[in-house]
């Protein structure tokens, strides 16, 4: 039975993960635990919580419009495309997923989400200037990408800018718009298997989408004045006690 509290619980989380989305990303770290606290399991939670931030990937997706740009050596279509087609096996995999299994990883995929984040941009940075690259690697990590995202999700995007400034010599501000719209493809395709497989929770998702839906709102229009890298590190201090607290109700 779904309680008044729990709606409250899960609107303000959706509040604080569409903030933090609209800030720096990692939002998904905040609505995914909230969720499981108020009753969903962690299957459902996962699929749930995609569908609820669709709307505001696409927003952004559609802010960053005129910045989009092929890639030194694959079209932006193709990627594209392979962020869709592995967004399709990702949901696939997740949609066949039991639920015991998904509820013994949830933890452990949190922890690599949270590590990724953290530490992503840098590792791809320390990488680039030591690593040859094939010019059929790029296609081939964004297929896996796309299978990531679409079954999981979280820092997918920090794994997109990661994995591409080791790939390639594209510029930050094209990395930014790009995963931006890869992000949303990969949501919103996997979001109709999800939607179609019944695993959504509407009256949460709802919730959810209402709270990231506002707080995406009010910290796209407030959240330039704060320092990106403050706002980074405070996102990763509560996204990793967040995790700790989602490993603890586990294993504690």
């Amino acid at each position: 039975m779904l309680h008044v509290q729990d709606l409250v619980l899960i609107a303000g989380a959706g509040l604080l993960g569409g903030a933090m989305n609209a800030i720096a990303g990692g939002g998904s770290f905040v609505t995914l635990p909230a969720l499981v606290a108020a009753g969903v399991p962690s299957l459902n939670a996962n699929a749930t919580s995609t569908v609820a931030l669709v709307p505001s990937a696409l927003a952004t997706a559609f802010a960053y419009r005129k910045d989009f740009q092929n890639f030194e050596s694959v079209k932006f279509s193709t990627m594209a495309a392979l962020s869709v087609v592995g967004g399709v096996l990702g949901a696939l995999l997740l949609i066949s997923t039991p639920q015991r299994v998904f509820d013994d990883i949830f933890p452990f995929l949190l922890l690599f989400g949270v590590l990724v984040f953290a530490f992503g941009r840098k590792l791809g940075d320390f990488l680039h200037t030591r690593i040859s690259v094939h010019p059929a690697a790029l296609p081939v990590a964004q297929f896996v990408l796309g299978i990531y995202g679409g079954y999981f999700g979280g820092a997918v995007g920090v794994m997109m800018l990661a994995v591409w400034s080791v790939l390639t010599r594209a510029s930050i501000n094209m990395m930014q718009a790009s995963r931006n719209l890869l992000n949303a493809a990969m949501n919103a395709t996997a979001s109709l298997f999800f939607i179609f497989g019944g695993l959504i929770y509407w009256r949460q998702m709802a919730a959810l989408l209402i709270g990231a839906a506002i707080g995406g709102y009010v910290a796209g229009h407030y959240g330039r004045r704060l320092e990106p890298a403050k706002a980074r590190l405070a996102i990763i201090g509560l996204n990793s006690v967040i995790v700790a607290l989602v490993f603890w109700r586990q294993y504690g």
